[in-house]
């Protein structure tokens, strides 16, 4: 099981101006995470922190592949990642999140960085994912084009014009 307490990063006991930590992802990652959509997946991430005056600067790169399904058969398939993020971190009095900007409660000084992590790998997921041509579930496949084959051909026979608006064309004319 993963432990989410890795990905906890203590910015008022940084020592260093920049700082680098790496993660490397797996399945028990995704299960850690509590309402987590994937399930599977590789991926290695490098954090860079740098202290500026006043805040702290992550720069996130990640890079892997999640298991995804098919949009078209509906099968498993690996879909490349490749993201680079950046989030802005301020001390502050309370826990706040606006656009790229998040204020953690300063007596605290803690960031768990392991959901935005997350949501930089949902944000790298293209909306629509389907397998390379060729390389979908063939019965699936077969399937749908039946099904969608006798879709079009109720849809020709309902495209018959009605009467009514069949007149009004005349008239156009």
């Amino acid at each position: 099981m993963c432990s989410l307490e890795t990905y906890k990063i203590d910015l008022k006991g940084l020592k260093e101006d920049e700082m680098t930590r790496e993660f490397n992802l797996g399945d028990d990652y995704f299960e850690a995470l509590d309402g987590s959509q994937l399930e599977h997946g590789t991926l290695h991430v490098s954090v860079s922190i740098r202290k500026m005056s006043g805040f702290f600067e992550f720069q996130f790169h990640t890079e892997g592949s999640v298991t995804v399904s098919c949009d078209r058969c509906l099968d498993d398939m690996e879909q490349p990642i490749e993201a680079d993020n950046r989030l802005i971190v301020k001390l502050g009095d309370t826990y706040s999140e606006d656009d790229d900007t998040v204020t953690i409660d300063e007596t605290e000084g803690i960031i768990d960085v392991s959901w935005f992590i997350y949501e930089f790998i949902m944000l790298a997921i293209p909306i629509k994912h389907v397998h390379a041509p060729g390389k979908c579930n063939s019965a699936m496949t077969q399937k749908l084009e039946e099904l969608s084959g006798a879709a079009r051909s109720g849809e020709e026979e309902t495209s018959a014009i009605d009467p009514r608006w069949e007149a009004l064309l005349k008239l156009k004319k």
